[in-house]
């Protein structure tokens, strides 16, 4: 499906596949991506997931004899990390943009050792929500806990103060009502200048019950 549906290449291994086969694939994804971006080409590597990859590099990785919390060898981020840490913007050259997924609330020691270890490294973070995928409303986005660090660099004075009126109002209300429009005007509107000249005036009024759009 994800072949059929998007414009670029797929390299994966499946969840049955030893974990040395995980880590392969992954290399060769980033060493490709890496020679690409010495061609001054820009290049956008979707990884899902950072949390499976750092699974199997514990598993193959000879033990350091020294083991963090959760049960995962010190020695085992490095090579996630360095994954991730690949991505860059070089200087008349190419770029390599890498947005990975983290797994989250499973339960494992693990896995919250390798998302706090990666947690705050990103220049954004999207923070989905279960409560609603449940209700069916997609994306599932958690706007309060989701940003993008700098923002102030890539956003107009006038956007700045919209977005940051728009985060105090999801703020102060219970954030799962208003957020159902907000998605609607989101898929309708083709950037961010138009999005926002519609959800401004959402922090006008912190009484409201009901927010409607035109």
């Amino acid at each position: 499906d994800m072949q059929r549906s998007i414009k670029g290449e797929v390299a994966f291994s499946t969840f049955d596949e030893p974990p040395k086969n995980h880590i392969r694939v992954a290399e060769l994804v980033i060493e490709k991506a890496k020679r690409l971006v010495e061609q001054k080409r820009d290049v956008v590597i979707l990884l899902d997931s950072i949390t499976r990859l750092a699974r199997a590099y514990n598993l193959v990785i000879p033990t350091s004899g020294k083991i963090l919390s959760g049960g995962i060898d010190a020695n085992t981020l490095h090579h996630p990390k360095r994954f991730f840490g690949a991505a860059r913007k070089v200087e008349e050259g190419g770029s390599l943009t890498i947005l990975a997924t983290a797994i989250v609330e499973t339960g494992s020691k693990m896995d919250e050792v390798i998302f706090e270890e990666f947690k705050g490294t990103g220049n954004m973070e999207l923070r989905l929500t279960r409560e609603l995928a449940e209700r069916r409303i997609f994306p599932a986005i958690d706007m309060n806990r989701s940003g993008t660090r700098k923002e102030e660099l890539l956003l107009s004075d006038n956007e700045l103060s919209m977005i940051w009126a728009l985060r105090n109002y999801l703020n102060r209300q219970n954030y799962k009502e208003p957020i159902e429009a907000v998605i609607e005007v989101m898929k309708k509107t083709e950037n961010n200048k138009q999005f926002l000249e519609i959800v401004s005036h959402l922090g006008k009024d912190s009484n409201k019950k009901e927010v409607t759009f035109q």
